[in-house]
């Protein structure tokens, strides 16, 4: 009962916030709740992840594959200023996203402070939610800045 209590939480925190992927997470694992298929708890944790990089990485190759962006203007963005440090940030951020699922798979209880902040960051800050990989990288980084300078001291 307690995790229901928690998903109509987040559900209102989510509507309340604007962010429909929170709202609707909560509702689907609600509803595998209700309907009695905790058994498929496990698969949804263990598989969720890698869906939700599947589709996201889907989005973001959808206009090479309707064409939408060519060759000539792939290799004009890589040899520009712009595409220089898209391409240097694009890096930059996938490893990032790499140190945060390392985290994230040593301490799966994080994830609890990543939707809260996440959220507060939705509520209070006007931010778009980048979900809990590139949340739980920065952690990362602050987590091993924070280890640096009290190593220090």
């Amino acid at each position: 009962m307690n995790g229901q209590i928690v998903l109509v939480v987040l559900i209102i925190i989510g509507l309340i916030g604007r962010s429909p992927i929170i709202s609707t997470a909560a509702c689907v694992l609600l509803v595998v709740q209700l309907v009695h298929l905790e058994r498929y708890l496990p698969t949804i944790e263990r598989r969720g992840l890698e869906l939700g990089l599947l589709f996201l990485t889907f989005s973001v190759l959808v206009p090479f594959a309707s064409g939408r962006i060519q060759s000539k203007e792939i290799i004009s963005a890589l040899t520009s200023w712009p595409g220089i440090l898209a391409l240097t940030g694009g890096a930059l951020a996938t490893y990032v996203n790499g140190k945060g699922l390392e985290m994230l798979k040593f301490d799966p209880q994080l994830i609890v402070g990543l939707v809260v902040g996440s959220i507060i960051g939705i509520v209070f800050f006007r931010g778009i939610p980048v979900g809990p990989l590139m949340a739980a990288g920065i952690t990362a980084i602050l987590f091993k800045l924070f280890s640096f300078i009290a190593g220090r001291f």
